[in-house]
């Protein structure tokens, strides 16, 4: 028996139609996805419009060089009548300026800023420059003047100098982390921005050309030569300030004992282009013990002539990878060390460019 044809009223759907507007509906649908997606990064490395405080202003540099984001807090000392210093702290790994996990709930630095009478700055890393939000002080190309992030953070500070009219002798950078790498860099490359350098879990100019598994191989004479060339005529002995946890296993020790020597050397070489002692520095630490609650440490300083710091180191016992201070809020802090925020303040404070 033969099949009738279907009925003239009844029409079947081709299919290469119906395939083209399920593609369109999955493509609409993946497009919500990437925007909810890209909007959820950007409110976790920017923050979001209500956790903005009293005197936060967000900021972007644009330039030869390209962008950077930024947040600065005004304290409210800014009133026009004296020019501010200013303090810009850089973030480690997997963290940001001023969104979650930020420098800004790490360091408290806002509330010290609005006490003492400083800008703070919270450049952020966006993880299109790095997936994990590092700052990429280990790579050779990120570690010179007029180019890629020492250009970019310089050129924001300036910028702040300028907008906020603050004091461009009185202009500090610390970091922590890759963020100290970083800033140890900015010293050496910008010597005549910074007035002072504070590394909390960092390493040496060109830590990335020490062999981990043979650190000898590489003396920190050899990276103090390079971080004093690349100040070139702009050299002058740049204070550090050096906070390392004895039991930090992401950052060992002997890297800090290395930034020390490598500091010091730099600040000789300055003196008169010879690695020959002719600053004559005077070393001296102070151990502070445990008790109620906190940790020892052992505060070390490598002092010129003259009275000021070459070298200054906190080594702190029982602390991991870690800010130290008792009010941090966020994954990298130990409230059971010694208050870095203040201890940066009160050396910056002492240390004005000359």
């Amino acid at each position: 028996m033969t099949s009738s044809p279907p009925p003239s009223d009844v029409r079947t759907e081709p299919a290469r139609p119906r395939l083209r507007r399920w593609l369109r509906i999955v493509a609409v649908v993946l497009a919500g996805v990437v925007a909810t997606a890209s909007l959820g990064v950007t409110a976790l490395q920017l923050g979001l419009p209500w956790q903005m405080g009293e005197g936060d202003r967000n900021h972007v540099y644009e330039g030869d060089v390209g962008s950077q984001r930024y947040q600065v807090h005004v304290p409210p000392q800014h009133d026009g009548t004296a020019r501010l210093p200013v303090v810009m702290a850089i973030h480690g790994c997997a963290m940001t300026g001023y969104g979650w996990n930020s420098m800004k709930s790490t360091t408290q630095f806002n509330r010290l800023a609005d006490r003492e009478g400083f800008i703070v700055v919270y450049p952020t890393q966006l993880i299109s420059r790095n997936v994990i939000a590092c700052w990429n002080s280990g790579d050779p190309r990120e570690q010179h003047r007029h180019t890629g992030e020492p250009a970019l953070l310089a050129a924001v500070a300036r910028q702040v100098v300028e907008e906020y009219d603050a004091d461009p002798a009185r202009v500090h950078v610390a970091g922590a982390s890759s963020g100290a790498g970083t800033a140890v860099i900015l010293a050496a490359t910008y010597p005549d921005v910074f007035a002072t350098v504070t590394s909390v879990a960092g390493g040496e100019y060109g830590l990335n050309q020490v062999d981990p598994d043979d650190p000898g191989s590489t003396p920190p004479l050899d990276t103090a030569r390079q971080a004093w060339a690349q100040m070139g005529d702009r050299a002058r002995r740049v204070p550090m300030l050096v906070i390392q946890g004895e039991r930090d296993d992401v950052v060992p020790p002997l890297v800090a004992t290395r930034l020390v020597e490598q500091w010091t050397a730099v600040g000789d070489l300055v003196d008169d282009g010879l690695p020959n002692g002719s600053l004559h520095p005077t070393e001296e630490t102070v151990s502070v013990p445990a008790g109620g609650g906190r940790h020892a440490y052992t505060h070390s300083t490598v002092t010129a002539p003259d009275g000021s710091s070459i070298v200054e180191a906190y080594r702190v016992q029982d602390m991991a990878h870690a800010w130290p201070g008792p009010d941090g809020d966020g994954r990298y802090t130990d409230h059971a060390g010694p208050d870095a925020s203040e201890i940066v303040w009160k050396f910056a404070k002492r240390h004005p460019m000359r």
